[in-house]
Formats: C-alpha cells, structure tokens, sequence
C-alpha cells in the first residue's frame, strides 16, 4: 500500500474478496512492459535476425544469378560460336578436297553452305559475349590461319580445278598442312576458354551451396523463433486470457458477486478491472430490468384491457354504421315511393316544371339508396368475409356473366376469356370484381358494340396477372390513379350512371387478397395480345392475385355483423 492512504479496518467477513485496485493506485505503481512492447520487442529480434538471413541470402542469390548467367549463357554462347566457326571450317574443307580429288561439282556443297567463316570473324562477337576475353586473341589466330587456308589453297585449288589443272599429291598435303594450322589455333583458343569455364563453374557450385546453407539457416531460425514467440505468447496473452475468462465465466453461470480478479500484464490487469467495473454495473441493471420488467407487465395488462375496449368499440361502431345505414334507407323509400306516385297520379295534370321536380326527386331518392347500398358492400370487403378456399375463377366469371345478362343482351358484347386459374380467397368477392371490371367496360362503351377479353398469365412462381380489355372509350393517362379512387368520376351523371365506387371496391378486393390493379399505360407494351377493334382507344385494366394463400389478409376473429333489411 502507497504511502499516506488511510487503511481502515472493515467489520465485513473476512472471506469477502478484496475491492480491486482502483487505476490511480495501478498509476502510481511501476509499470511493468505491456503486451505491446514485449511482443514489438520479441518481433524486433525476430525481425532483425530474419533481416539479417534475408540479406545474406539476397546477396547470395545475386551473386548466383550472376555467375549461372556467365556459365549457362556467356561461356556457353562463347563455346556454340566458336563450335559452330569451327564445323563451317571443318566443312568448308572436306568439301574443297573432296573436290579436289572427285573433280565433281556437287562436293562444292558444303562449301557454299557454310556461310564462308574465313571471311566473317567471330572474335568481336566474343569480346561482347566472352566474361574473360583472355582468349580471344587466341581465336582472332585461328580466324587467320583459317583465312590463309582459303586465300593460299581452297580459292586457288578450285580455281586450277575449274580450268581442268591437275591437282597432285604435294597440293593435298599442303591445303592439309594450312588447316592442320588452324586447328591447332582453335585447339589452342579452346583449351585457354574452358578452363575459364571451369572456374566459373566451380564458383556456381560453391556459391549454390552457401544459398542451401542460408536457406537451411533461415528454415532453422524460423522454426525456433517460432517456438520462443508461441511460449511468450502464451505466457503474456493465452493464460492471462484463459484465467480472465474463467473469472467472467463464473460470473456468467450466475455468481454476480464473484470479484473479477485479473493476472499478467497491465493490459489484461486493466482488462478484469473493467470487466469487474461491468459486473458492478450489471447487477446494478438487472435490479433496474427487474423493476423495468415489473412495470411492462403493469402496462401489458392495461394494453390488453384497452385493446379489448378498442375491440368492443370497433364492434359497435360497425354494428352502427350498420344500422344507420338501413334506418337511412327507410324514409328514402317512402321518399322514392311517395315520389313516384305524385308522378304516376298526378303527372300531366302539373305544369312542366312541376313534373320536373317531381323526377328530381325521384332520381336524387333512387341514387342515395344505390349509393347507401354501394357503401354498404365497399365497407364489408375486409370485415364481413367467409372462409378462404380455393376459388374457380372461371366459375366465378361465368357467375359475374350471369349478373349481367341484361345489360349484355341490350349492349351486344362480346365477351371472351382465356382459362382461368384456381386461386385461394373468397368467392363472392372476386365473383364481385370481375362483375364491376366487365359491367364498368359495358358501361362506357363506343358507338361500336363492346369487346371484352380477359387474360390470364403466370408472374413467376408467386403471382397470377389478369387483364381485362375493352374497345370502349378508354382513360387518359392523367385518370388512371383517380379512378380507382371512392366517389371519383370522370363523366357526367347524366352521360354516364353510377356512384363512383365500382373500381374503388375492385382496388379494395384485390389489395385484400393481397395482390394489386393498375390501369396499363397506352404507351406501354402490352404483355398479352390485347389489342380489340372498335371505335374508342380502349382500356386495359390489370390486376394480380397471389398463388400462394400466405399473401392472403382475412381477418381473424372479427365477428359477422347481421345486417336485416
């Protein structure tokens, strides 16, 4: 304990560990070399020794390179050069006496095939290539003595040949005599070079073998260099760390009050004083989580008696919507019934103005009630259903065309259809949707007959895409989100008839089978053939419904409001 701290004395057991050292104390102490500075001084030594090899054995390989460049290309080109002189030589005179002595000019041959190496040098190609030109003055001899074999017996024996001399015993042995010269310079050039060779030779072995020697060398430093660093390392970081997981094991199987206690060097010293700073701080946190988790249980119950208040308020309030909506429909009847007979009773007995007030009446009454009855069915898409079940669409089509035969008879459409898929849902809705998108193309017609196709085609191995086509008189491009809006109409009421729900309810039953519906760009390309003869630009309405019942939103456990009418 330093100097001048007050040490008192605790009335705490005597088995409680004792409080860990705070980093002031651990400050004031002497520092012992952290982890870092061991292992960057451990890795100096290392490094300079490996350094050390590394240029030894740099310099070796250079040294190398250098004397297997002078052996395996230098001499060796020296050697192909002046070997390659001498077989031309060589040639050149066999050819000049088997000439000599045959008289024939084919023996020439060899001669004119040997590229004249009397009268082409190599000695100064051997100066440039030769590492120890010592012996090219030897050559250059050689070169002469070839030369005067040429100029004093080959060219002047092919010459007396030539104009029919004859060439005798003593002229043979004096063009032997003039090569035999040149052999020996050439016999004297290579006895001078390979010697040369030789050396250089033996400085490739010897300096072959100090590299093997290096190479060994560096392999055995590694190796023990290795070994040093692996014990250090587990001396200054494997049992420090082991031991520091052990403490903060014991803390973690549930002994919070176990002191973390640490051992090595001041990192890992440092490293279980803030671990043990954690601890403190858990236990300190879970006493916190306890209360925290005491006060979520309080608010759950409350949440789930206000969601069953919520519950209950959503069941009232549609029950009164509901009802309001049928007690809305009660005086608008007898408002449409009184209305129609003040027109049947008394019309033609009032003035034109009155009987026009009259059919106001009528119409307004006629179109609250249609309206009240399309809100009625665009707010129980989602809320009133029946079970999902795999739902024929071709059945549900051919329900939709029975809905609308009247309006089919008096329209003339024609009406066309791919086969259609078996999807999962609820039948009365999509029996609903495909009556609004057929009844709406029926609807807002040309002058032409309507024709109508619907298309089918697989997106994938998620998705069905529908389309439906039409010859009407088609949507401009600005329309194509607003139509899908509740209550949004592009015409007159007069020119056409209708609420403005019927493709706000389509949107409605598509996105609650989860797919989606879209009025298709006239710009776009269509996917399917689409294209429809008629007097209007058209419309192209597509929509997808999911293959899988996964994308399916029904409700669950909503309840099913009766509504008596």
């Amino acid at each position: 304990m330093a100097k001048g701290i007050h040490v008192s004395v605790s009335t705490a057991p005597v088995d409680r560990p004792a409080p860990p050292e705070s980093r002031w104390e651990r400050l004031r102490k002497p520092q012992r070399w952290g982890v870092h500075r061991r292992i960057a001084a451990a890795l100096a030594l290392v490094v300079a020794l490996l350094i050390g090899v590394v240029t030894a054995s740099v310099v070796t390989l250079l040294e190398t390179r250098d004397v297997q460049h002078e052996v395996v290309r230098d001499y060796y080109d020296g050697l192909r050069t002046s070997q390659n002189y001498f077989i031309a030589m060589l040639d050149s005179e066999t050819a000049v006496r088997g000439y000599a002595l045959t008289r024939d000019k084919g023996a020439l041959q060899p001669l004119n095939d040997s590229g004249q190496p009397w009268a082409h040098p190599i000695s100064g190609q051997l100066v440039k290539v030769l590492p120890d030109a010592s012996a090219v003055p030897k050559m250059h001899d050689a070169e002469v003595a070839a030369e005067a074999w040429y100029t004093q017996w080959a060219a002047p024996t092919i010459q007396r040949i030539g104009d029919g001399q004859t060439i005798d015993e003593a002229d043979v042995n004096q063009g032997r005599a003039l090569f035999d010269a040149f052999r020996v310079k050439y016999t004297d050039f290579i006895n001078t070079l390979r010697p040369a060779r030789e050396s250089a030779a033996d400085h490739l072995a010897r300096i072959t073998n100090l590299g093997f020697a290096i190479g060994v060398l560096s392999a055995v430093i590694c190796l023990v260099a290795g070994l040093v660093l692996w014990r250090l390392m587990r001396r200054w970081v494997s049992n420090p760390a082991t031991h520091l997981a052990g403490e903060a094991r014991i803390v973690a199987n549930g002994e919070l009050g176990h002191a973390v206690v640490a051992q090595g060097p001041p990192e890992f010293i440092q490293l279980g004083d803030d671990v043990e700073l954690m601890r403190q701080k858990l236990v300190a946190e879970i006493e916190q989580a306890d209360q925290a988790r005491r006060e979520v249980v309080r608010a759950r119950s409350i949440l789930e008696e206000q969601t069953q208040e919520l519950q209950r308020s959503n069941r009232e309030l549609e029950q009164f919507a509901y009802v309001a909506s049928h007690d809305l429909q009660e005086p608008l009847r007898k408002v449409a019934s009184f209305c129609q007979m003040l027109q049947r009773r008394y019309g033609g007995q009032l003035d034109d103005r009155a009987d026009q007030y009259i059919h106001f009446a009528v119409d307004g009454a006629k179109r609250m009630q249609q309206l009240i009855n399309d809100l009625l069915e665009f707010s129980r898409v989602g809320r009133i259903s029946s079970p999902a079940t795999d739902v024929d669409l071709g059945e549900c089509l051919g329900n939709a065309l029975l809905n609308l035969e009247t309006a089919k008879e008096e329209s003339a459409a024609e009406i066309t259809a791919d086969e259609l898929p078996t999807v999962h849902g609820e039948g009365p809705l999509l029996t609903q949707l495909l009556q609004n998108l057929i009844g709406n193309a029926i609807k807002f017609r040309a002058e032409a007959p309507p024709r109508i196709r619907i298309t089918a085609e697989r997106q994938g191995d998620d998705f069905w895409e529908f389309a439906c086509s039409d010859n009407g008189i088609g949507i401009e491009p600005e329309y194509a989100d607003r139509v899908f809006l509740i209550f949004q109409r592009l015409h007159a009421k007069e020119a056409y008839g209708g609420t403005g729900i019927g493709l706000a309810m389509c949107k409605k039953i598509v996105e609650y089978h989860g797919g989606r519906i879209w009025v298709e760009d006239k710009g776009a390309t269509p996917t399917t053939e689409q294209t429809l003869e008629g007097d209007g630009p058209g419309t192209t309405i597509r929509w997808t419904l999911p293959v899988s019942a996964s994308h399916l939103r029904l409700p669950e456990g909503e309840p099913t409001v009766l509504v008596t009418q």
